[in-house]
This record gives structure tokens, C-alpha cells and sequence, in this order.
């Protein structure tokens, strides 16, 4: 805007107006080029390193004198800030690999790097100290404490964490706040409906700022309507902790928010 440049007709002010919009030319273009590297550095391509690596995995289970073979052959990256789904039937192999992203298992053959690291070569303990620090879990039947309230339960997380305990109140209240709770905090789960005890229980895995979240079949005993609103709140969190979300199901109604979805058939990845 120059509407506060005075308008003069000698020529004293005429080159006064000269100069004058010539300064804020310059300040302008000072700023332009200041801008333009600030957004040229958030434009540079990051390294986008995968959080979780699957390689060739496969695992197998002894069934009296045989050998049944549940994975043949995984391979899949999980990347921050993606929702990913893994969807098949009952059987088809979805927790048999969620076990093993979360540390709970180790494969047969194959490898699986977590953040560069070898956690298929780890022993439990060492796998343990990693899913209390860098991994959330969300089951199907929310694995709430039911004496303790949703606010309790969010803590619980942050103590297992060892989160300095300066920082609880602050982290409780706004993952609550993110799954919409703030006025429910202090509710047991005997007091909340399905949906809102699995917003807590969403809360509760992305309170200690876990890097991966793995969700097996969270959805399964919402209805519909319950269903959408927390696939709503998934895709928010995905966003606003810039987590990696990795959840089973066998619901095709939710497949559209999802950012890459694998189709599992008896072991195996088939074309999506």
C-alpha cells in the first residue's frame, strides 16, 4: 500500500517520493529473499528414512510334528506421518506380523530394522526398552485398567516411559484434548462408551511420543459410526505427533483413509 506517500508537485518532494518508494522496494525485497530461503530450506528434500523395514520375513510354528508356515516372505516400509493398513481374513497372517513389528516376536528367517536397528537379532529385554520408549500399541479390547481413570491411564504410560514427571500433566491433557476427552478425563472405563474408552486408549499409546504406533483390529467392536469417528482421530494423530500408523483390519469401509493398504492371503502380500 503507498496511500501514505504525500502527494507534492515541486520536484524537491517528486524525488523525495523517488526515494522514499525506493526504500520500501528494497525492505520488501530484503524480506522477499529472506522468505524465499526459509521456504527453500523446508522444500529441500529430507532424508525420509523408513521407521520400520520388513525384509523377506517369513515365521513358522511347530504344530506337534509339523510345521506350519504363517508368513512366506514380508516385505513392506513404514514411513512417519503414514497411515497403513493390513487387511485379510481371519488367519491370513495380519497379527502374526503385527507381533513381530512390535518386538513381541522374533521371525523365523528374515529381518526387521527399526530405526536402522537390528530388531530381529535383539534379545527381549533389549526389545522391551525400545517398545516402552518408541512404540504405542492399541489392541482390540482397548487393555484399559479399569480402576484407574482415563487421565490415570495416560500417566500409567508416561511412567512406564520413565517421562520425567514434571511433564505428565501437560502431555495427559493434551493427548486427551487431541481424542477429544478433556471433559471425560477423570471417567473409569466402566463409565465410557466402546468408542470413547478407545480415545483412550489412543491417548494412552501416543502419550510417551512413540515414533510407531501398531493397532491390531481397533475398530472391531465399534459400530459404524464410532468406526469413522476414530478412524478421524487416527488420521489426526498421524498428523499432528507425525507417527507412523500401522493397523489390521478386515473392514473394507475404511480402506479410503489410508495412506497404503496390504492385502494379506495366507502369508503372503497379493496385489492390492
Amino acid at each position: 500500500m503507498l496511500s501514505w506517500l504525500s502527494r507534492g508537485s515541486t520536484a524537491e518532494k517528486s524525488g523525495e517520493q523517488r526515494e522514499d518508494l525506493t526504500k520500501p522496494s528494497e525492505k520488501a525485497q530484503a524480506k522477499n529473499t529472506e522468505a524465499a530461503a526459509e521456504a527453500s530450506k523446508s522444500e529441500r528434500p529430507v532424508t525420509n528414512e523408513p521407521i520400520l523395514s520388513v525384509r523377506n520375513v517369513e515365521r513358522s510354528f511347530d504344530v506337534g510334528s509339523q510345521k506350519i508356515k504363517v508368513l512366506k516372505g514380508i516385505n513392506l516400509s513404514l514411513y512417519p506421518s503414514q497411515l497403513v493398513m493390513l487387511r485379510g481374513r481371519s488367519g491370513s497372517g495380519k497379527t502374526t506380523l503385527m507381533n513381530l513389528m512390535g518386538g513381541l516376536d522374533t521371525p523365523t528367517k528374515g529381518e526387521i530394522f527399526f530405526k536402522d536397528r537390528p530388531f530381529h537379532k535383539w534379545d527381549d529385554d533389549k526389545r522391551t526398552v525400545v517398545r516402552r520408549k518408541d512404540i504405542g500399541f492399541i489392541f482390540q479390547a482397548f487393555a484399559l485398567m479399569p480402576l484407574l481413570s482415563a487421565y490415570e491411564n495416560v500417566e500409567l504410560s508416561l511412567r512406564m516411559a520413565n517421562i520425567p514427571r514434571s511433564e505428565w500433566k501437560e502431555r495427559i491433557i493434551a493427548c486427551l484434548d487431541l481424542v477429544g476427552l478433556t471433559k471425560r478425563m477423570h471417567h473409569r472405563p466402566f463409565e465410557l462408551s466402546g468408542g470413547e474408552q478407545q480415545r483412550v486408549a489412543i491417548a494412552k499409546a501416543i502419550a510417551h511420543k512413540p515414533s510407531l504406533i501398531l493397532a491390531d483390529e481397533p475398530t472391531a467392536e465399534l459400530d459404524s459410526q464410532m468406526t469413522a469417528q476414530i478412524m478421524q482421530v487416527f488420521k489426526e494423530v498421524v498428523a499432528a505427533e507425525n507417527i507412523s500408523l500401522c493397523m489390521t483390519t478386515h473392514d473394507p469401509t475404511i480402506m479410503e483413509v489410508a495412506d497404503h493398504v496390504y492385502e494379506m492371503v495366507d502369508g503372503v502380500f497379493v496385489a492390492n
